[in-house]
């Protein structure tokens, strides 16, 4: 009988490797598709989650969706009955709008999201996406604008108080700026990063009198200054700002220029007069206040006509 060489059974590295390759292949395949845990098993659904938060305390509430649970489910009939939004299949308006406040209040992440809510995390991603397209593309210009573009009617602030009638009478609103904190990829957060060291988007908005926003103005980078805001919102037609016609006003924080239309604090001065609470516009009316009739008809005339010349 011949003797077979043991060079014969040798096996060569390719073979060994290959061999390794396919029994980890094996072993992915079993623990992947024969052993495979569930993942979404919490026998609370986010349909249930989001119901049980609507029917507990207000608070509770307030602190999840930063709303009140009437002001929710108004937003989300809105949602439905004027906009034609009815969710999906498998998820409701209810549930979609709850995804989108937690990401947007509490910067929570896609797992965390899916793991509330029970669902993929390309559903967490649609539902997110398609609500916040739907609130800031159609459903905004619709909400924040004035009630009346021409602003004829005085507010009632203004003509039930003492302390502002009539100085301030051709006052349509205010307009000041905010920092609001944002997460943005790593190689694009140096514009966006301030002075403190955080990463803002800085946004400039205008209210009238009832505290309702009649304009917004986002997306900026946290390190643009509010006068470039400022002018370019006033410059460009496209973004529809509502300007004061002639002889009305809006006041303005120190940081943006004083002009026709737009009366900002005296430079130099403390935002803060003996007992007021108010701010240099309330140290201001007090001031007015003291003159006698004539007086104080010169001075309202002279500020008028240095605002609206």
């Amino acid at each position: 009988m011949d003797l077979v060489n043991d060079s014969d059974f040798d096996l060569t590295d390719d073979i060994v490797l290959a061999t390794y390759i396919a029994g980890c292949a094996c072993v992915a395949y079993v623990e992947t598709y024969m052993t495979k845990v569930p993942m979404h098993t919490n026998i609370q659904t986010g349909y249930e989650w989001v119901q049980y938060i609507l029917n507990g305390n207000e608070q509770k509430c307030r602190n999840i969706f930063r709303m009140s649970s009437h002001v929710f489910r108004q937003l989300c009939n809105t949602l439905r009955t004027q906009y034609g939004y009815n969710g999906t299949k498998r998820v409701c308006v209810e549930e979609s709008v709850a995804m989108t406040l937690v990401v947007l209040g509490h910067a929570l992440g896609n797992r965390v999201v899916q793991d509330r809510f029970q669902h993929s995390g390309e559903t967490v991603h649609r539902q997110v996406a398609t609500v916040v397209t739907l609130l800031a593309t159609v459903m905004a210009p619709d909400i924040i604008k004035p009630a009346d573009r021409t602003f004829r009617n005085v507010p009632e602030h203004i003509q039930h108080s003492n302390r502002y009638w009539p100085h301030f009478k051709g006052c349509i609103g205010a307009i000041d700026g905010v920092h609001v904190e944002v997460v943005v990829p790593v190689d694009e957060q140096h514009p966006y990063r301030v002075r403190k060291g955080i990463i803002t988007t800085n946004c400039m908005c205008a209210c009238d009198f009832d505290m309702k926003f009649t304009f917004a103005c986002v997306g900026w980078e946290g390190s643009a200054h509010d006068t470039r805001i400022f002018l370019s919102c006033l410059n460009n037609e496209s973004a529809n700002f509502p300007k004061p016609p002639p002889r009305n006003y809006y006041l303005v924080d120190s940081g943006y220029p004083m002009k026709q239309g737009f009366l900002a604090p005296y430079k130099g001065e403390r935002g803060t007069y003996g007992r007021s609470e108010g701010g240099h516009y309330d140290a201001m009316a007090d001031v007015i206040s003291m003159l006698d009739e004539a007086e104080m008809r010169e001075v309202r005339n002279n500020i008028t006509a240095s605002i609206c010349s």
